[in-house]
C-alpha cells in the first residue's frame, strides 16, 4: 500500500512517497534518492521495504529546484539532466530536508517510534550526513560520493552507520576510498563493507553495473542491520 505524504518547513513543502507493511506498527526508513529522482528505482526500494515490514518514506529533495523530479540512466539526455540537478543541489539544505521526514516520520501513524535511513550515490553521502547530523535511530550509505570530504563529522555520529563501499567505483576513486577507511573503520558506530571489483550503483536494478549477487549481499546485510537496530 501506497500514499502521498506532505512535509512542510519553514522554506515550504514538498512531498514524499510512502509505502506501508501489512503489519499496524513498524519502524519508518527513509529512502534517500540518487540524482535521478523519486524514480521507480526509488519506489521499488521503498515497496521491498514494505514487504520486510518497514514503512519505507523517500522525499522529493530536487523540490528546491524543481519539484516532481522522475528520470532514469537509460538515456544521456536524463544523465545530463541528473548531473545538472546534482550540481545545483545544496547538501546542507537537503540534509535539513531530510531531518523533516524524519520528524514528520515518528509522527506518522503506525510508525512504532524508530526511523532509520538508507541512501544510495548522493544519497549515500546525504545518509552519512543524516547519521551524523539528526536523531535517526540508524542509517545505511551505498556508495556515497563526497564523503571523503566530510569524514570529521564521524565525531558527532551517535547512532549506527552501516556503509557500502563498491571497490572500483568511477565516482568514489581510490584515494577517497583509502581516506574514508583509514578515518572510519575503526569507529565504534560504523560497519563499512566493501565490495571487490563492483562499480558504482552495484545494487541499482537495471542499472549498467547492477550485479545480482553483491546487490544481495549488501541487500541482507541492511535488512539484518535495520531489523538489528530499529526492531
Amino acid at each position: 500500500m501506497s500514499e502521498t505524504l506532505t512535509i512542510h518547513t519553514p522554506d515550504g513543502a514538498f512531498s514524499a512517497y510512502v509505502a506501508r507493511p501489512a503489519t499496524t506498527s513498524a519502524p519508518a526508513i527513509v529512502v534517500i534518492q540518487e540524482i535521478f529522482g523519486v524514480n521507480k528505482v526509488m519506489r521499488d526500494i521503498c515497496d521491498g521495504l514494505a514487504a520486510q515490514g518497514f514503512i519505507a518514506i523517500c522525499p522529493d529533495l530536487f523540490w528546491r529546484i524543481e519539484p516532481g523530479i522522475d528520470i532514469t540512466d537509460q538515456s544521456e539526455a536524463e544523465w545530463k539532466k541528473a548531473f545538472e540537478l546534482y550540481n545545483a543541489f545544496d547538501v546542507d539544505a537537503g540534509v535539513s530536508d531530510i531531518a523533516a521526514t524524519v520528524a514528520a516520520a515518528r509522527e506518522l501513524p503506525g510508525v512504532n517510534g524508530k526511523v532509520g535511513a538508507v541512501g544510495f550515490c548522493l544519497g549515500g553521502l546525504l545518509a552519512f550526513l543524516t547519521a551524523t547530523r539528526t536523531d535517526v535511530d540508524a542509517a545505511v550509505a551505498y556508495y556515497g560520493v563526497g564523503i571523503e570530504k566530510h569524514v570529521a563529522e564521524a565525531e558527532k555520529l551517535a547512532h549506527p552507520l552501516l556503509m557500502h563501499i563498491a571497490e572500483e567505483d568511477q565516482f568514489v576513486p581510490k584515494d577517497a576510498q583509502k581516506v574514508i577507511l583509514n578515518a572510519l573503520k575503526d569507529h565504534p558506530q560504523i560497519e563499512i563493507h566493501t565490495y571487490p571489483g563492483r562499480d558504482h550503483a552495484f545494487a541499482r536494478v537495471g542499472g549498467e553495473h547492477y550485479d545480482a549477487g553483491d546487490a544481495a549481499k549488501a541487500g541482507g546485510r541492511s535488512l539484518t542491520f535495520f531489523q538489528s537496530n530499529l526492531g
